[in-house]
C-alpha cells in the first residue's frame, strides 16, 4: 500500500456530521481512498508528506450536471442573447448538427479537454449526458465515449425532438431502440420536460422506459417557467431534478418532503439572464440542494464550479458553507453516491487544496483561481 499524508492544513471541511470543519488538521490518502483524518499533531506515518503550510482543503468539486461531449461553437448564439434575444430550447439543434458531423476522435477529445480543465480547478466526479446525437448510432457513440472519461454517464435522447421528426415517434424511438442501445453504457436517463422541448405525458413515458430497463432517472425543470418538471421527478423517484428556476409553493414543498435533490445551475441562470433560482426558499424548506455547472456549449460554456459557488452565494443568497457543500456533498447526492463530496476514513481520496486559508475566499474573492493542489483517488492530478 503506498500513503500520503497531506498536512500543515488550515481549515479541513470533511462534510462528514461527526468530524466537521477542523483546524490545524491532517489526512491520510491510502491507495486511492482516505484512511485516516484527525489533527495535524496526531498524524500517522506515510509513505509522502506534503504540508499545504495552512491553506484550506475541501473534498473535490462533484458535477452532478454536464453537457461536455460536443462539437461546434455557439457563440453567435451567445452574443445575440446578450444583445436582448431570449433563450430558448431551439438552440440544442445547432449543437446537435456539429456533433454529429465530428468524428469519434474528436469528440474524444474535446471531453477529455473539458474533463482536464474541471479537474485543474477541482473537480473530481464529473457527470455527463448525451443528447447531442438524437439518432440511435449518435446517441450510442456518444454514451460510449462518454463512458470511457467520465464518472458518471446519463442517456438524454430526450433532449430535443430533432428538426423535421414527428414527437410521438421520435419519442417512442427514444423508449425503445435508442434506450436499448444506450443502456449499457449509461447509469443514468435525464428528459428535458420543458416547453420547447417534451411534455409531461412524453417525458413521463421516457422516464418509466427507463426505469425498466434500471437506469436511475434524473430530469431538467422548471427552466423557462413553472411546469410538471419537479412534480414529475418526485413523482417517479428522481434522483435529481435540475434547473429549478421557476418553483412554485407546491415545488418547494414537494421537494423538501422528497429524497429527490434540487440541483441548481447558477451559471446558466447568469447566461440566461434569468431570475436566480430560490435557493433560500428550497433550503429554508429542508430540500436537498446541490449545484453543479451544466457546462454546455449553448446556456453555461463553463467548466468552473468555484465560479458556480461564488455566484451562488453572492446572488442566491446561499451561505459559503451551503453552496460548498452543494458542490461537494450534494452533487454525490444528487448521484447517489455515498463515496464521494466527503473526507472521512473510507471516501474516495478526492481532495481540493485552495491557495487560501479559508473556504470563504471562493466567494470573498470571486474570479481568482484559488486551486493550488488537486487529488483524485489518490494520485495527484494538480
Amino acid at each position: 500500500m503506498t500513503s500520503t499524508l497531506i498536512t500543515g492544513i488550515g481549515e479541513l471541511t470533511t462534510n462528514d456530521p461527526d468530524l466537521g470543519r477542523l483546524t490545524d488538521a491532517a489526512l491520510v490518502l491510502t491507495d486511492g481512498h482516505v484512511s485516516w483524518v484527525g489533527s495535524a499533531s496526531a498524524a500517522p506515518p506515510a509513505d509522502q508528506r506534503v504540508d499545504v503550510e495552512g491553506r484550506a482543503v475541501l473534498p473535490g468539486w462533484v458535477d452532478s450536471h454536464t453537457h461536455l461531449l460536443f462539437a461546434g461553437d455557439r457563440t453567435a448564439e451567445f452574443e445575440a442573447r446578450m444583445a436582448g434575444q431570449p433563450y430558448t430550447a431551439g438552440g440544442i439543434a445547432v449543437t446537435v448538427a456539429a456533433t454529429r458531423a465530428a468524428t469519434d476522435a474528436e469528440l474524444a477529445a474535446t471531453l477529455r479537454r473539458h474533463v482536464a480543465e474541471a479537474a485543474a480547478q477541482g473537480t473530481t466526479c464529473v457527470e455527463t449526458k448525451t443528447g447531442y446525437g438524437l439518432t440511435v448510432a449518435d446517441e450510442l457513440r456518444s454514451a460510449r465515449i462518454a463512458a470511457e472519461h467520465a464518472d458518471e454517464v446519463t442517456f438524454l435522447g430526450a433532449h430535443l425532438v430533432p428538426p423535421g421528426a414527428d414527437p410521438d415517434e421520435y419519442v417512442s424511438l427514444v423508449c425503445g431502440e435508442m434506450l436499448d442501445a444506450v443502456a449499457p453504457h449509461a447509469r443514468w436517463a435525464d428528459v428535458f420536460c420543458e416547453t420547447g422541448a417534451f411534455d409531461e405525458d412524453q417525458s413521463r413515458a421516457v422516464l418509466k422506459a427507463a426505469a425498466a430497463k434500471g437506469l436511475g432517472l434524473r430530469v431538467h425543470g422548471n427552466q423557462l417557467g413553472e411546469g410538471p418538471g419537479v412534480r414529475l421527478a418526485v413523482e417517479v423517484g428522481a434522483a435529481s431534478v435540475d434547473h429549478c428556476t421557476y418553483l412554485s409553493a407546491a415545488d418547494v414543498d414537494a421537494l423538501a418532503d422528497s429524497g429527490t435533490v434540487a440541483t441548481l445551475l447558477p451559471a446558466c441562470d447568469l447566461s440566461t439572464r434569468q431570475a436566480p433560482a430560490p435557493a433560500r426558499r428550497l433550503l429554508d424548506a429542508g430540500a436537498t440542494v446541490a449545484l453543479a455547472s451544466n457546462c454546455n456549449p449553448g446556456s453555461s460554456y463553463t467548466t468552473s464550479m468555484a465560479f458556480c459557488v461564488a455566484t451562488a452565494v453572492l446572488q442566491l443568497r446561499m451561505t459559503v458553507e451551503e453552496a460548498v457543500t452543494a458542490a461537494t456533498l450534494g452533487g454525490a447526492k444528487a448521484l447517489r453516491r455515498t463515496d464521494v463530496g466527503h473526507l472521512a476514513p473510507g471516501a474516495r481520496a478526492d481532495v481540493h487544496v485552495l491557495d487560501a486559508p479559508s473556504v470563504t475566499h471562493l466567494a470573498y474573492r470571486p474570479g481568482v483561481p484559488l486551486t493550488h493542489a488537486v487529488w483524485r483517488k489518490g494520485v495527484r492530478v494538480r
